[in-house]
């Protein structure tokens, strides 16, 4: 029996996969508790264009991430904190920070993205932010006492 999935099944595939399985596994589980739908011509077609459109709108996600990220790369944030005597932060300089300071300059970062090093000095720092696996940028972050 050919079914498509509508979610991922441990063992038999993934959601939108055309795959072939015993009858009594496809009736009795699959088509039962609504993971697969029966692979008719239509659905299959059907199937066949999600597919597509999920792969071209990922694609263009792709291009867009890209995009940012060289803009993004090789800028310079500052970072402006409270400071006390020798230059030594009172606290540290987190993610939010490079974040907030990301925001003012017009990039829309999360601060889940930005990957650093804890900052408890004034000075520059190199931090990286990751956009998605393979796209990321450097960027500098400078620390600056109020």
């Amino acid at each position: 029996m050919k079914v498509i999935l509508k979610a991922d099944v441990k063992g038999t595939g993934k959601k939108g996969d055309v795959v072939e399985v015993a009858d009594g596994y496809g009736r009795n589980f699959l088509l039962k508790k609504g993971l697969a739908e029966a692979a008719t011509a239509s659905n299959v077609h059907d199937a066949a264009q999600k597919k597509a459109a999920a792969e071209y709108h990922k694609a263009e996600e792709l291009k867009a991430m890209k995009a940012l990220a060289a803009s993004l790369d090789g800028k310079s944030v500052s970072v402006k904190i409270k400071t006390g005597e020798n230059g030594k932060v009172f606290g540290s300089v987190t993610s939010s920070h490079v974040a907030a300071a990301l925001s003012s300059m017009g990039f829309e970062i999360d601060k889940k993205k930005i990957k650093m090093d804890s900052v408890k000095t004034v000075g520059s720092f190199s931090a990286e932010v990751r956009f998605m696996e393979n796209v990321y940028s450097k960027i500098t972050v400078v620390v600056e006492g109020l």
